[in-house]
């Protein structure tokens, strides 16, 4: 399912709220490549951008293989909020269908944060979460590439989407963009960065 170019990382997977139970893509992308991890947070239910983003961060410094976190809703807050802290073994981030900061009151924390590696947001145009133009307004102002993935609600396992062929193919795109491991140290001094926006 995966492209040979997901072998070259290390691929955290970050759900949001309530966990991503088993019809949802990211459950599936796991099944199919179980060297996938998940970030499990202590408490699923409670919106805490600092606890999240706190396991996330310890998740990453488990390893020093470099890797790459594929986040969904809130679990995308907590990938940039983690990600901007200086995470060294982050080399990209696939961030799908990002919650609104505004809804958690966490616009001023996250509005002045640059991600340090390349980045994709992939929203949805009729997501309940965050409207498709908002979507596109926090990417630009995180430094990511953005996509509009057409009317998919919340990119969920409410999409009938199954694996989600089409998010597949763009996690394919960025992994794409990313410097070879060897060459890129995310975070840290000596980065060597691919623009995110190309």
């Amino acid at each position: 399912m995966m492209t040979p170019a997901a072998d070259r990382f290390r691929v955290l997977i970050v759900p949001g709220l309530q966990d991503s139970g088993p019809g949802h893509w990211q459950t599936l992308w796991q099944q199919h490549a179980p060297r996938f991890e998940r970030v499990e947070q202590a408490q699923w239910n409670v919106a805490d951008i600092d606890a999240w983003s706190t396991c996330v961060a310890s998740t990453l410094r488990r390893s020093a293989r470099p890797a790459v976190l594929v986040a969904h809703s809130f679990g995308c807050l907590a990938a940039v909020h983690a990600a901007a802290g200086g995470a060294r073994n982050l080399h990209g981030l696939f961030l799908v269908a990002p919650a609104d900061p505004q809804r958690f009151r966490l616009g001023a924390t996250l509005r002045d944060l640059t991600l340090p590696c390349p980045a994709t947001v992939v929203a949805s145009a009729n997501d309940p979460w965050m409207d498709v133009v908002s979507a596109a307004w926090w990417a630009r102002r995180w430094g990511a590439a953005f996509f509009n993935a057409g009317e998919l609600g919340h990119i969920n396992a409410d999409s009938g989407i199954g694996a989600w062929p089409q998010g597949i193919a763009q996690f394919d795109r960025l992994l794409a963009r990313l410097p070879s491991p060897a060459r890129c140290a995310c975070g840290s001094e000596s980065e060597t960065r691919t623009p995110a926006g190309r």
